[in-house]
């Protein structure tokens, strides 16, 4: 698990046919002090309602996504499962 901020959203013409009907966001993985960016920015499906400028948890857990887009093969990896609370 991750903090991230959401940067963005992504639009695909064509994609996987498990990602039919999912929202997806541009997270940039942040340090502890929620501010310094800490590595690429990434992908994640959106599975709490989140907006661009949320500091969000993201997983790389497969088990959650399998679950979330109900597909056994699902080429995501990375999705949102919390909006922590302000320090």
């Amino acid at each position: 698990m991750h903090l991230a901020r959401i940067i963005g959203t992504a639009t695909a013409t064509v994609k996987h046919p498990s990602l039919a009907g999912a929202r997806l966001l541009i997270t940039q993985p942040l340090m502890a002090d929620r501010r310094t960016p800490d590595g690429d920015p990434q992908i994640a499906i959106d599975t709490v309602a989140a907006s661009v400028g949320d500091v969000v948890v993201i997983t790389s857990d497969g088990r959650l996504l399998r679950d979330v887009l109900k597909s056994e093969a699902t080429p995501a990896r990375w999705s949102t499962i919390a909006l922590p609370d302000t320090p």
